[in-house]
C-alpha cells in the first residue's frame, strides 16, 4: 500500500493520474492500479468535494450529538451505531472515549428540523440513555481543508 499515493488522493482527488505518477516517481499504469486496488480492497472508500456550505443561501444547520449508550450483551455499540448511521439526517458516526459513547454529527435545514431529529429519531432508539446536542456555529476546517476565506463572520467581534 502506497500511503504517499494515499495522502495526495486525500489532500486533492482531482488531481490526475499523470502527475500523481510524476510526484511519485512511477508510471501512470502503476498509480492506475494501485488506486484500483486500494478501491478493491476497501481501502479507498470515495471521493468527496468539501463544500462551504455557508457561501450558499441554502445553507445547512449542523449539530454534533453526544449518545450515551447501554450497550447490548454481544453486540456491544456496533448495533446502536448501524442504526443511527442510517438516517439521513446523519453525515457521521464515532464510538467514542471518555464520557459519551457515540459522537454523531447530524445536518438539517433549520435548529427545529435537528432538535425534532434528535428528540423524535435518536433519542428513542433502544439503548440510548441520554442525549447531548450541540449546534456548529462556523466551520473553520473540514476534512483538512481550511474554510476561512476573505467572507466576513457577521457577528463581528465584541470584547468585554
Amino acid at each position: 500500500m502506497n500511503t504517499k499515493l494515499l495522502k495526495l488522493i486525500n489532500k486533492d482527488s482531482r488531481t490526475d493520474i499523470a502527475t500523481l505518477a510524476t510526484m511519485l516517481g512511477l508510471t501512470e499504469a502503476e498509480v492506475q492500479k494501485e488506486i484500483a486496488e486500494m478501491e478493491k480492497e476497501g481501502i479507498i472508500r470515495g471521493y468527496k468535494a468539501v463544500i462551504d456550505w455557508d457561501r450558499l443561501d441554502s445553507a445547512y444547520v449542523s449539530a454534533i450529538i453526544e449518545l450515551k449508550v447501554t450497550p447490548k450483551a454481544g453486540l456491544g455499540f456496533e448495533d446502536v451505531a448501524a442504526k443511527v448511521m442510517k438516517y439521513p439526517e446523519v453525515e457521521s458516526v464515532y464510538l467514542m472515549s471518555g464520557v459519551y459513547d457515540l459522537s454523531v454529527v447530524v445536518k438539517g435545514k433549520t435548529f427545529h428540523d435537528v432538535a425534532r431529529f434528535v428528540a423524535k429519531e435518536l433519542s428513542t432508539i433502544d439503548s440510548v440513555t441520554s442525549t447531548a446536542t450541540h449546534f456548529v456555529l462556523r466551520r473553520y476546517k473540514e476534512m483538512d481543508v481550511e474554510l476561512l476565506g476573505s467572507g466576513k463572520d457577521e457577528r463581528g467581534s465584541y470584547l468585554l
